[in-house]
């Protein structure tokens, strides 16, 4: 069997056997979950919450109903035939060789290289012309391959190294000191530490950031004041010295020092959007920290300084940002000047080898323009393609810089730049068995509810017949000023190789088009998201691309919010809905966790009356409905989630196996050691990808 026909044969195979009029669904028995009494009042309104017991991630009841629920995902996921073929196919186009971009640190380049399948990406590091040697193994962390590499950051001259792990997927971390010349551990490591950077000053310190250690369960007690640490090497951790976040309540604050080691830049917030700006003359004898920015107002953060000239980007009267120079000893924005002023795309700009790169996107794919600093073009860097970039970032001195380059169909290919010249030249290209030349992407503009024109990309194997018979995934996000762009997938290619269409709306709340995109899908706009993502289903049956049957909608974390909710208002519209460690509960999200810092998208059920009914009247745990026959659903989360906790994800499971009505069936699958995705090791990524389309494959048939 040619593997080009792989899953269109499975789905026939899979139809015939299962899918005809006379075919019996499989047949669940659904764990007991037990309904508890818990009633909460909002603006004289009750709100009963009978599930409120599995919020308790640390009882035994919990961890019953955890155990109970896998048992039945996995008894299912195992009947479902050629399962295991599409996991030996994920793991056979999985296994080529991955390596990162060089970076020069002292008298070594590292690099980040994966032979395969290996849980996680090792970091070597070779001197000119030797022979590359392994510096940090994370795949030795632990014998499961749940501990990972988090940052690493080396002093200016290379001979320190600081690096932080993650372990079971937690965003809690350790920081481990050794001296990266002899690879030796230099003193104790320093633990609970969450949301951080690691930045070092000269050879003597670094500064990080943290929360106290929260009072209950650190996978779901509420973190709420972040605070900047400084830590001098020779000293006991109890003597960290706090920089910021003692007087001022803020939920994330982060602290990083200039290339020449002559100022801290410190940002702080209470939301995910909007920062105060500060900066502190570590040269100066007071090191008084003075006020750049003041409010929540904008987003502004430094990315370069010569001497005391500060290089600002900005979104203050800037929806699309722009770059902006001011002198350290009077930073106010009144005397901010424009060296790169705001144009129509939105600017994500990096400097290098004494240079500003100017990366645009233009509906969701970028363009590059190099200048310098005194904003001055030099030239639009020439790109291999339309697709994302990422890169041309390094220290002054680089004479070669490296970028990234890749979009749905091409697996992320390493250039590198001279940036005197403006040439490339391919440094690493990845040997993967995908044939890319078989497939294409096209870009398409559909028209939402209230008339917004919404980009979408849309990717399939070349010749595809458009009669609404080809499985589809119609991915989306949708918020928190993040936008989606094209980015080559493995799993994604397993499921393109073999007539499956890939499909990524670019909805509001998202990036894509600066602070006024972003702003037009938060608080009680956030319906416009919703409607933009119904739309693009719609506008995928229309055209024929697929049907009803053949639609699966996937998100996660926002865009598990995101599938929830189109899955309870429009139950008909997909088959199969597959929400992943999404926002589920709005009615208490903010309760966990760092979880109120998502004020800023998404309001509270505490704000006002207004906020609170526009917060029911979508959250996706509050909307399932007796009776209603929702698609086929697989909710995927991680047991040591604690960014978007678990119990969101549970909750949603619940109502939905109490409540459905028909054969289609609820199942969740709750990873164990596991988080929020990031570190989670190969093999347990490659496992779920083939339970997720195995699962959308089986449940997706012909009338």
């Amino acid at each position: 069997m040619k593997v080009t026909n792989y899953l269109y044969i499975l789905l026939i195979v899979l139809t015939t056997i299962s899918c005809k009029k006379e075919k019996k669904a499989m047949k669940i028995s659904y764990p007991e979950t037990k309904k508890g009494t818990v009633v909460d009042t909002y603006f004289n309104t009750k709100i009963p919450d009978p599930y409120r017991w599995l919020e308790d991630d640390r009882s035994a009841e919990t961890e019953n109903w955890v155990k109970a629920e896998n048992k039945v995902t996995f008894d299912y996921l195992k009947k479902i035939p050629n399962r295991e073929s599409i996991r030996q196919r994920l793991e056979k186009v999985w296994n080529y060789e991955k390596v990162s971009s060089p970076k020069k640190r002292g008298k070594y380049t590292y690099f980040y290289k994966n032979d395969g399948l290996q849980n996680q990406y090792v970091l070597y590091r070779q001197k000119e012309k030797g022979t590359p040697e392994i510096f940090l193994d994370p795949n030795k962390f632990s014998k499961d391959g749940t501990t990972s590499l988090g940052a690493v950051s080396f002093t200016k001259d290379g001979n320190l190294v600081a690096y932080s792990i993650s372990e079971a997927g937690s965003d809690w971390r350790k920081i481990i000191i050794i001296d990266a010349l002899t690879k030796k551990i230099k003193e104790d490591t320093i633990i609970d530490v969450k949301f951080s950077g690691i930045s070092w000053y000269k050879n003597e310190g670094f500064y990080y950031s943290s929360y106290d250690k929260p009072k209950g369960s650190e996978l779901s007690a509420k973190t709420d004041q972040h605070k900047l640490y400084y830590h001098k090497l020779g000293t006991k951790q109890v003597e960290d010295k706090v920089i910021f976040g003692e007087k001022q309540k803020r939920r994330y604050v982060g602290g990083g020092v200039t290339e020449d080691n002559r100022y801290l830049i410190i940002t702080a917030s209470k939301s995910t959007s909007g920062n105060e700006l500060y900066i502190q003359d570590l040269e100066s004898e007071n090191k008084e920290i003075i006020t750049i920015v003041d409010n929540f107002e904008s987003d502004s953060y430094v990315i370069d300084n010569r001497g005391s000239k500060l290089y600002i980007v900005t979104n203050f009267k800037a929806p699309n940002k722009r770059i902006v120079t001011v002198d350290a000893s009077n930073a106010k924005p009144k005397k901010w000047k424009d060296v790169i002023p705001e144009a129509k795309e939105v600017i994500s700009p990096t400097t290098g080898s004494g240079y500003i790169y100017a990366n645009y996107m233009v509906d969701a794919t970028s363009k590059v323009l190099q200048y310098d600093y005194e904003g001055k073009l030099i030239r639009e860097i020439k790109l291999p393609g339309i697709g994302s970039v990422g890169g041309f970032n390094g220290k002054t001195e680089d004479k070669d810089l490296y970028y990234s380059f890749t979009n749905y169909t091409t697996p992320a290919t390493i250039y590198k730049y001279e940036p005197k010249t403006g040439k490339s030249k391919l440094y690493k290209k990845p040997k993967v068995d995908f044939n890319t030349d078989e497939f294409e992407s096209k870009q398409i503009f559909y028209t939402s509810k209230d008339g917004t024109k919404i980009p979408m990309i849309i990717t399939y194997k070349k010749g595809i017949e458009l009669n609404g018979k080809n499985p589809t995934i119609l991915y989306g996000y949708g918020g928190f000023n993040i936008s989606l762009t094209p980015n080559f997938s493995i799993a994604n290619a397993v499921w393109l190789e073999n007539g499956g269409v890939y499909a990524v709306a670019n909805l509001r709340g998202g990036g894509e088009y600066g602070k006024v995109w972003h702003k037009g899908g938060i608080k009680q706009k956030k319906q416009n998201v919703f409607d933009d993502f119904i739309a693009a289903a719609e506008y995928l049956i229309k055209e024929k691309y697929t049907s009803s049957d053949y639609l699966a909608i996937r998100g996660g974390s926002n865009g598990g919010l995101l599938v929830g909710a189109v899955m309870t208002q429009r139950p008909k519209l997909m088959k199969v809905a597959l929400p992943a460690v999404g926002v589920l509960d709005m009615l208490r999200y903010h309760t966990f966790t760092a979880g109120a810092g998502w004020a800023y998208d998404y309001g509270t059920s505490e704000d006002n009356k207004k906020m609170f009914e526009y917060l029911k009247a979508y959250s996706p745990v509050h909307n399932v409905k007796t009776g209603v026959e929702y698609p086929a659903t697989l909710v995927t989360t991680g047991d040591h989630d604690d960014r978007v906790v678990p119990a969101h994800s549970f909750k949603f499971a619940a109502e939905l196996q109490e409540k459905q009505a028909g054969d289609n069936p609820v199942l969740i699958r709750i990873e164990t050691n596991a988080g929020h995705g990031a570190g989670t090791p190969t093999s347990k990524t490659i496992e779920q990808y083939a339970d997720i389309f195995a699962f959308t494959l089986y449940n997706m048939k012909e009338k």
